[in-house]
């Protein structure tokens, strides 16, 4: 039986990633420059009245999107403010790795994330502190595996990207050489105003 080729997204991070990161970290051992270890996916469909309808559509969409039968998440403890019961089922999960998680980041970065309308980027604070990042998608509707006229409901998700990176820097360096486009949304700073400017405001005033 002949072997599938890898992902080109895997080929590329083998042959072009790998020495790009090693030049801009000043990377000594192979082992150190990050890489991507699983992915998560992962619906909460919370305690809604149609709670066991919400929750087979998330499993069948998160099947769909990731190619993979996801496992259904439960409740840690009791919420009376949410009407939460303990080890209630309230969401669905898939861990993805290998050759299927970087088909799913291929799929994710070059043709899902472009289809989000007025879509300019993802945010870049979405780090946590130790080298994963999490996207959230408001609705199922951008993955491609996805049939509009056959959305009963709309699903979000939380897409967490566990990297081996130490720092939040070394994993935007790494997510950012596998095609993430992030934006940054940090205002300008404001030039300081030339003393000609100054007159002019003075006299405006004035």
């Amino acid at each position: 039986m002949a072997t599938q080729p890898d992902p080109e997204i895997l080929i590329e991070y083998k042959t072009r990633i790998i020495p790009a990161l090693r030049e801009k970290h000043g990377y000594t051992n192979l082992l150190q420059i990050p890489r991507v270890t699983k992915v998560v996916v992962n619906s909460c469909v919370g305690a809604d009245s149609d709670s066991k309808e919400a929750l087979e559509v998330a499993r069948q969409e998160i099947g769909l999107i990731t190619g993979q039968r996801p496992i259904t998440t439960h409740s840690k403890k009791s919420i009376a403010n949410f009407k939460l019961r303990e080890g209630q089922a309230i969401g669905a999960k898939v861990t993805l790795r290998g050759r299927t998680m970087y088909e799913f980041l291929e799929r994710l970065i070059r043709m899902s994330l472009p289809r989000i309308r007025d879509f300019r980027g993802v945010s870049a604070k979405a780090f946590d502190g130790n080298g994963n990042y999490t996207l959230g998608v408001s609705d199922q509707s951008i993955f491609p595996e996805i049939e509009l006229d056959k959305i009963k409901r709309n699903i979000g998700f939380d897409i967490t990207i566990v990297t081996t990176a130490s720092t939040n820097e070394e994993a935007k360096s790494l997510l950012m050489e596998l095609g993430v486009p992030f934006t940054d949304k940090a205002k300008k700073p404001v030039a300081p105003k030339t003393e000609e400017q100054k007159e002019e405001t003075v006299e405006e005033v004035a």
